[in-house]
């Protein structure tokens, strides 16, 4: 007789590896993709950026369908079909690179990409499934600890590997190593993630339409006490950091002189210091101040970081921009993790990835124009107004965020509010 399987425990750690291996090849084409498609392909700087904006799109439109659909059938499933189809997608854009002559094709490889990448929903519900409330902080501190070191290892390698030519393109080596990363992540996972979501837990006797826009599902989140606001606060927030995040290899390179591989080095400190405060600080924050307290801190950090990055720019000096990088990336830890933990306490055990999903699809929305706004105002306004329109509108979001109040119901109040 053989013997019985061994189950698998669902676990952070698994999660945590799951996602920095996904982050990871995402990472290696973020320093140069927007630069070489405007270089390489003959398009404006605005509709290169759109490139961000198109696979934001998507994103907006299916993470609550992967969230909806986890709550449903597990969060396993889920996770995995999106490990593979990251790794088609990754290969069609290195491929486009190489032998592609009309930006139709990246775009169709960013469409498809951002439908299959669009588990950051289903990845925090996991982290729902198996943390208590007032560990839930720490947890999703663990998503923004994998983003960091994501980008710590992805620019650096991928800037550095972007200025070796395949066919005479730049460009396609980090997008070959992105898909085999996603490669490596589908075995691993496959192997060593477990399911979170207990099948006695599951939506099986209300079976919601997973059609990519929801209203009612949208409504059921957004009656949740304190949920709107939350939502809103991380939408501006998402907003202004992709105005940066597509905009910035121009940045770099026409203020200040830095090519691919420099950008990669300063993305990478902004991934140090992410990974830092997110896999480091937030245990013994979140134990000491609610999570509305830490939502209000970071955003406000983030407020004098665009200002910096704008200043950088006017003054041509590195010092600034590495100042601004570094205090955007601990402003950013601590409001992102922050924001996804207030979230997830709205809801039900049930009902974590419609409410996590409802949210990262929010963010999704402010990427998908966060990149495009960038774009026009660096083509159209000046090349500092895309960090000092992010300084102006996180004002706005401090200003939301100053009506949160402690944890959201369901959490344990603790500490400062």
């Amino acid at each position: 007789m053989p013997p019985a399987p061994v189950q698998r425990r669902a676990s952070l750690g698994s999660i945590f590896l799951t996602v920095f291996l996904d982050l990871l090849g995402f990472g290696l084409v973020f320093p140069f993709l927007a630069k070489e498609a405007r270089d390489s392909f003959g398009v404006t700087a605005f509709t290169a950026t759109l490139l961000g904006s198109a696979y934001s799109a998507m994103q907006f439109l299916f993470v609550p369908v992967w969230g909806r659909l986890s709550d449903r059938i597990g969060r396993r499933p889920v996770l995995l079909w999106s490990i593979a189809g990251t790794s088609l997608s990754m290969l069609g854009l290195g491929l486009g690179l190489a032998y592609g002559s009309s930006i139709a094709w990246l775009f169709a490889a960013r469409i498809f990409s951002g439908i299959a990448t669009a588990n950051l929903g289903t990845a925090s519900a996991y982290i729902a499934d198996i943390t208590k409330p007032e560990e839930r902080a720490k947890g999703m501190g663990m998503i923004g600890m994998a983003f960091g070191l994501g980008f710590i290892l992805g620019p650096g390698v991928g800037g550095v590997l972007a200025k070796i030519p395949f066919e005479g393109r730049h460009g396609v080596w980090p997008c070959f190593l992105a898909a085999a990363m996603s490669g490596i992540n589908f075995v691993w996972a496959s192997l060593g993630l477990a399911e979170s979501l207990a099948p006695e837990v599951r939506k099986t006797k209300e079976k919601r339409s997973l059609s990519p826009i929801n209203l009612l599902a949208m409504k059921e989140s957004f009656a949740r006490q304190g949920f709107a606001l939350a939502v809103g606060v991380n939408f501006l927030v998402v907003l202004c950091f992709t105005s940066l995040d597509q905009t910035f290899t121009f940045f770099c390179g026409d203020l200040l002189g830095i090519d691919e591989a420099g950008t990669g080095v300063a993305l990478a400190l902004v991934g140090v210091v992410a990974a830092g405060v997110q896999g480091g600080m937030m245990r013994p924050l979140s134990k000491r101040f609610s999570d509305a307290a830490l939502v209000r801190a970071g955003v406000t950090l983030q407020v004098f970081a665009f200002a910096g990055l704008a200043a950088s720019g006017a003054w041509r000096s590195l010092t600034l921009l590495a100042a601004g990088s570094a205090l955007l990336a601990v402003g950013n830890g601590l409001s992102a993790p922050s924001t996804s933990a207030f979230v997830s306490k709205t809801a039900p055990a049930s009902e974590q990835g419609s409410a996590l999903g409802t949210n990262q699809s929010f963010a999704s929305l402010a990427r998908t124009f966060g990149p495009a706004l960038g774009g026009w105002l660096y083509g159209s306004v000046n090349r500092l107004a895309p960090y000092s329109a992010a300084a102006a509108g996180l004002v706005v979001a401090v200003v939301m965020a100053a009506a949160m109040r402690g944890n959201a119901p369901g959490g344990e109040k603790r500490g400062v509010a």
